[in-house]
């Protein structure tokens, strides 16, 4: 726990320094909903195709899911996606060609949520 999920774009593989974007999250979440930085994992899964509302094409999104045991408040939550999202758009900066759509939540685990 935190479970880090980041979907993104295929178009952004090389614009999206993840392994960056990880390391500077990890503190933010253990800060914020106030736990280990070793307990953050993070997995990014590229999405080879998108389609954001209308837009034929050049449109790209992001979207970061946070798990966690439960017990934040919403408002934890929220400070904790307003955060998610100030990060992603330092870490993106100029996306070239296109419209970035950037999305983060913050949801607690099921409660059959196991880990070893």
């Amino acid at each position: 726990m935190p479970q880090i999920t980041v979907d993104y774009s295929a178009e952004l593989a090389e614009a999206f320094d993840r392994p960056a974007f990880a390391l500077a999250l990890h503190p933010i979440v253990a800060e914020t909903v106030d736990t280990k930085i070793a307990a953050c994992k993070t997995r990014f899964r590229r999405a080879e195709e998108t389609v954001v509302a209308d837009a034929p094409a050049g449109d790209v999104l992001v979207h970061v899911d946070i798990s966690l045991l439960p017990g934040r408040t919403p408002e934890t939550k929220a400070r904790l996606t307003e955060a998610v999202l100030e990060l992603l758009r330092a870490h993106l900066g100029t996306v070239t060609g296109a419209t970035p759509h950037l999305s983060a939540e913050a949801r607690d685990l099921d409660a059959s949520y196991r880990k070893v």
